[in-house]
């Protein structure tokens, strides 16, 4: 009997948790420069969750400083990672579907999320990146910390000029 109590008691819990008004995401005060869509709890604008640069910038920040194969020596890449991004609107999906300002489409493993640092920079060695720079975003991973990243499969899954992502 305790059993079933205890079972009872964690599925109305559950029930409420689920039932619950998602948190508030402030809406954008300026341009939005993301959208996410999919599989999000947590959303400011219809279905969507839209953020502006305050916003991407009010999130905890990291740097690392690589090597990639677009710029001839080693540049530093600052902004959240992907994983608090993904994190603040409550994300539950395996796959993410990005795209850029150009509409190049690339799918990222949310796998690829938990296991790796990887960043949405909107600085390049400490300055804004303008879209003729790559920027206002760009996912990027960690090259340098594992040999498996310097391949043509994550360096396809860095898209610059980032403007959505879709949670599936």
């Amino acid at each position: 009997m305790t059993t079933r109590r205890t079972l009872n008691t964690a599925l109305l819990w559950a029930g409420l948790a689920l039932s619950a008004p998602a948190l508030a995401l402030d809406a954008p005060s300026s341009r939005p420069v993301l959208t996410v869509s999919g599989k999000i709890a947590v959303k400011n604008a219809g279905n969507t969750a839209r953020f502006d640069m305050k916003m991407i910038k009010a999130l905890p920040q990291h740097s690392f400083t690589i090597r990639t194969p677009w710029f001839d020596k080693p540049v530093k890449f600052t902004g959240p990672l992907l994983a608090d991004l993904l994190a603040a609107v409550k994300a539950h999906g395996t796959t993410l579907s990005a795209v850029a300002i150009n509409d190049y489409r690339i799918d990222i493993p949310m796998t690829d999320v938990q296991r790796y640092k990887v960043i949405v920079a909107h600085q390049l060695d400490d300055k804004s990146m303008a879209v003729r720079d790559k920027g206002p975003l760009f996912v990027v991973f960690p090259f340098d910390t594992a040999a498996e990243l310097r391949t043509s499969t994550y360096y396809e899954r860095s898209i610059w000029q980032l403007k959505a992502l879709e949670v599936r």
